[in-house]
């Protein structure tokens, strides 16, 4: 038996050990092309990981420990997050577009004795730089030269032993209402991400183009399962629509990954029909809620199949639609995935049925260890079941349908209680997204008459006003519904994802609220 197959066998193997069977099995394959043409074949990128493994032991780096990363996509950070691991060493990915404030809490609360980072991260922490050896991955004056760092050309790391629950990687939250929160994830839960993902249309060698940012799970959860199957991974530091379709056509590209926003962009291109992207096997999306006409969309104009993911960087439940198969169920985000185990309890915990609203919980072998240090937060993060089994809350809301599908409605925290009525935004930004002139995000602001009362903000593309905006909305909802404003934004504020980020909205309310 393979070394692979003993490893899927046993049902347990590391991505470390996974890199160098590719190695040898296709040393010429290229693993990693940036967007720029800049390549690493599977034998020098396994190389690589060992320079990076090597120098870690060299610099006393424990098994266990984590080292931190900020920067933007390229090269050396795929071959650091690979060595590492490799090293048995947990890497930390943190967002360059946090502040620097953020960014030295992450890197202390991680425990992280050396940063890699580049020129942009460098030049944005100069009012709070991170006390620790640093390294630049780019080469520049940010810290010592990367390529100085590394062990010498063919060094090896000694061997480590890794287990299911040793730590993987730290990969912080938004921390958009609160201080981030290190989220602990095991070698053993990226090893179900990578046999999940070859069930759903990976198979061998695929072709992965990813815009989004190694620092996010998003990315993460596409970007190991490809280099798993023997693939070839294509980065883009930034996504660019153009730039997007020229790769995917240049590189014959079969799978990606994608979060809503980008997929409204590709679709909204005057261009898009012209490209040639009939290689495309299976296009992903997770991260943000993903309107059923825009999954339309998608699947009547780009071929090959669509999946979307609900579920969290925590782990827990995850939901999966394959809406090639059921394009019936669009406006759902699909059922449990196999060994998943979801389900729905009211504000006292109790588990609800069928077509009733609840908070989503999930439980599965694809869980995080915890947040790193938070031994509370990861309580306040969980649910017993009246079986005794730990279950994952998600903080998100929905229902059931009589077949099993999941219709999600909103964040919990994002739900407005208006009159003593539950409103979802959801309902009313899923009414919004039929105006053709009009992207919007719908929030709930304080209101003597009602407590609180739902409010659009719309970033209008083209002519549009505001209240024939609101009429529009409100002749489609009840009564309880209706929106009470309407306002004008030059662009709704994402994440580094493209998730609308609802609290810097409600924010921009109380600078500003209705008279």
């Amino acid at each position: 038996m393979s070394t692979l197959a003993a490893m899927i066998a046993a049902d347990y193997g590391t991505i470390g050990e996974i890199l160098r069977i590719r190695a040898r099995e296709n040393p010429a394959r290229p693993a990693v092309v940036m967007e720029t043409g800049e390549a690493v074949t599977y034998a020098q990128f396994d190389a690589l990981a060992d320079r990076v493994a090597a120098a870690l032991q060299r610099d006393g780096v424990q098994p266990g420990e984590a080292v931190a990363v900020c920067a933007l996509s390229s090269i050396p950070y795929a071959a650091l997050f690979l060595g590492a691991l490799r090293a048995g060493v947990a890497v930390a990915p943190i967002a360059p577009s946090s502040t620097p404030e953020a960014i030295a809490g992450m890197v202390a609360d991680c425990g992280a004795r050396l940063f890699f980072l580049d020129a942009g991260v460098a030049q944005a922490q100069k009012p709070a730089p991170v006390p620790v050896r640093q390294i630049a991955l780019d080469g520049s004056s940010a810290g010592e030269a990367f390529d100085a760092w590394l062990a010498p050309e063919g060094a090896a790391p000694a061997p480590v032993e890794i287990g299911p629950k040793h730590p993987f990687n730290i990969i912080y939250s938004s921390g958009t209402t609160g201080t981030p929160k290190g989220i602990v994830q095991s070698h053993g839960m990226r090893w179900k991400h990578i046999f999940v993902g070859d069930t759903i249309g990976y198979g061998h060698a695929p072709v992965s183009l990813l815009s989004t940012p190694l620092y996010s799970n998003t990315t993460l959860v596409c970007f190991f399962p490809t280099l798993a199957g023997g693939g070839t991974v294509v980065l883009m530091k930034k996504f660019d629509v153009v730039r997007y379709l020229e790769l995917a056509q240049q590189h014959r590209v079969t799978h990606t990954m994608l979060v809503p926003v980008q997929y409204r962009r590709l679709m909204e291109h005057p261009d898009f029909d012209r490209y040639d992207l009939s290689s495309t096997r299976m296009k992903f999306c997770t991260s943000a809620p993903f309107s059923a006409e825009l999954k339309g969309q998608v699947l009547q104009r780009w071929r090959g199949g669509l999946v979307e993911y609900f579920g969290m960087t925590e782990g827990g439940g995850t939901c999966i639609l394959m809406a090639h198969e059921h394009p019936d169920k669009l406006h759902t985000v699909g059922r449990p995935a196999p060994g998943h185990d979801i389900r729905l309890i009211d504000e006292d915990g109790v588990q609800v049925g069928p077509g009733v609203v609840g908070e989503i919980v999930g439980r599965s072998a694809s869980m995080m260890n915890g947040y790193h240090g938070r031994a509370d937060k990861t309580a306040e993060a969980t649910w017993i079941s009246p079986e005794g089994w730990t279950f994952i809350r998600t903080g998100d809301v929905g229902r059931f349908d009589e077949d099993g599908f999941l219709t999600l409605m909103d964040r919990k925290k994002d739900m407005i209680i208006s009159g003593g009525f539950n409103i979802y935004p959801s309902d009313l930004e899923a009414v919004l997204a039929t105006h053709p002139v009009v992207e919007a995000a719908v929030v709930g602001v304080p209101s003597d008459a009602w407590g609180e009362t739902p409010v659009a903000f719309v970033a209008a593309r083209g002519q549009a006003d505001p209240e024939a905006i609101r009429t529009f909305v409100n002749d489609k909802v009840g009564k309880t519904q209706r929106l009470a404003e309407v306002r004008f934004v030059d662009a709704l504020p994402r994440s580094h994802i493209g998730k609308v980020l609802k609290r810097e909205l409600r924010e921009t309310w109380q600078k500003s609220p209705t008279p």
